[in-house]
């Protein structure tokens, strides 16, 4: 039996070996190497330049917006349906999932449409007389196409946490005399802290590192860290230099989800105590 499980794994062992772990490996020796082949540092040397850091500066920033955005506009609309009935609550859950199985790039697209000089948010303002917006190709433009593509990655795992929480605690605290804020802020909250983080990694994660949403909505003006990757192995031809940004971008990544896993930890901690 146990060599039956083995077996079975090995097909797992092979597909992970050949596009994960042999991809990272090149992308790290790329890193380190030049076009001869000789060991450099002057790939990531040339990352600290105040061009580049201005990339990753506007790559964060932006992306931090669109979460905290994501954020203010998930929770309320998790917890809303996490108190609807389940047959209205799977409908609405369906209809905030379908969008998601359209392509990505097609989904952009359509707000070109929609924010354009000649869209449809303009043709409304200008029918009603009011004056006309130029959205696209700003940071404005980029954050919606993010938030729009995201808002889905941040209300699915708060409202899977919400749905989970038992009901008898919250009517044990509504019989000890706590209001609704109370019983929000007391245990609701949280509780549900976890699919807040996990909300916050599936968001912050894609944003950082997206290239078709700055591309197409803000017009190439406002390059980022995936669009600067892009960049160094289409057009220039740098895989070197690109793999350099690529492993900086891991590296940003990954500090960024042991922040939020010390601070998920921390808040299950806390809200044990809380609740007891």
């Amino acid at each position: 039996m146990k060599k039956s499980k083995s077996i079975a794994q090995y097909p797992y062992i092979v597909w992970s070996i050949i596009f994960i772990v042999v991809p990272l490996f090149l992308i790290l020796y790329f890193s380190f190497t030049n076009s001869g082949g000789a060991f450099t540092l002057e790939n990531y040397e040339k990352l600290f330049q105040p061009n580049y850091m201005k990339v990753f500066y506007n790559s964060v920033k932006l992306a931090a917006i669109s979460t905290v955005l994501c954020l203010i506009l998930g929770y309320p609309i998790a917890y809303i349906l996490s108190k609807l009935d389940p047959k209205y609550r799977t409908l609405l859950m369906l209809l905030l999932i379908v969008p998601m199985w359209m392509n990505f790039l097609l989904r952009t697209y359509a707000w070109m449409s929609i924010i354009g000089r000649n869209g449809i948010i303009n043709t409304i303002l200008k029918a009603i007389g009011l004056p006309t917006m130029n959205i696209l190709y700003t940071d404005t433009a980029v954050v919606l196409g993010m938030i729009y593509n995201f808002l889905p990655f941040m209300v699915i795992p708060i409202y899977t946490v919400l749905i989970k929480i038992d009901q008898n605690v919250i009517k044990a605290a509504a019989d000890l005399g706590a209001n609704k804020f109370v019983i929000f802020r007391r245990i609701i909250f949280p509780l549900s802290i976890p699919g807040v983080m996990s909300g916050i990694t599936m968001v912050f994660m894609p944003a950082v590192s997206t290239f078709v949403i700055s591309k197409l909505l803000g017009g190439g003006q406002y390059m980022l860290i995936g669009n600067l990757i892009e960049l160094q192995f289409t057009t220039v031809g740098d895989r070197y230099f690109g793999s350099a940004i690529s492993i900086l971008m891991m590296v940003i990544i990954l500090i960024s989800m042991a922040i939020l896993s010390k601070y998920e930890d921390k808040d299950e901690k806390e809200g044990g105590g809380i609740l007891w």
